[in-house]
């Protein structure tokens, strides 16, 4: 029997304005350019929200305020090859930083509206993005304190 691969994930769905900060960025398994969320793995050591902050961070130069939680969801890729869990949390825009160095694997950082994210559904890195948005949108929300570690 084959290992099971999974990979625990963090996300962060920020909107200002009615725009949405997505990123744009090469899917390493099909090569092509895909759209997602702020996004990344947990590293050692890193409780979730400490993730989710760093990776903000990291793929776009925006400093963000977790405000909430909008779920936990679950994705295995088409071929079965790996599951992700992923934590997505609520995020306020701070402020962008200046000269911020952006993650390599980045290719653009995009405020996007609503209707713009539909427009390129079949471009989202998986159903997970979406699904966190319209949940953002129907005013799913669970407090900070739902997650913790001992």
């Amino acid at each position: 029997m084959a290992a099971w691969d999974t990979h625990v994930t963090v996300a962060c769905v920020v909107e200002r304005d009615g725009r949405y900060l997505m990123v744009e960025e090469r899917d390493k398994r099909s090569g092509r350019l895909v759209f997602n969320q702020p996004a990344g793995h947990l590293d050692p050591g890193e409780t979730l929200p400490e993730a989710a902050l760093r990776e903000v961070l990291e793929e776009t130069g925006w400093h963000v305020r977790l405000t909430a939680v909008l779920g936990l969801g679950l994705y295995t890729l088409p071929d079965a090859s790996a599951t992700y869990l992923r934590t997505t949390f609520l995020a306020e825009a701070l402020a962008p930083v200046e000269n911020a160095s952006i993650d390599p694997d980045i290719h653009a950082v995009h405020w996007l509206s609503h209707g713009e994210i539909l427009a390129i559904s079949d471009k989202l890195r998986s159903p997970l993005v979406l699904d966190v948005i319209e949940r953002q949108r129907r005013g799913l929300r669970y407090p900070l304190d739902v997650i913790h570690a001992s």
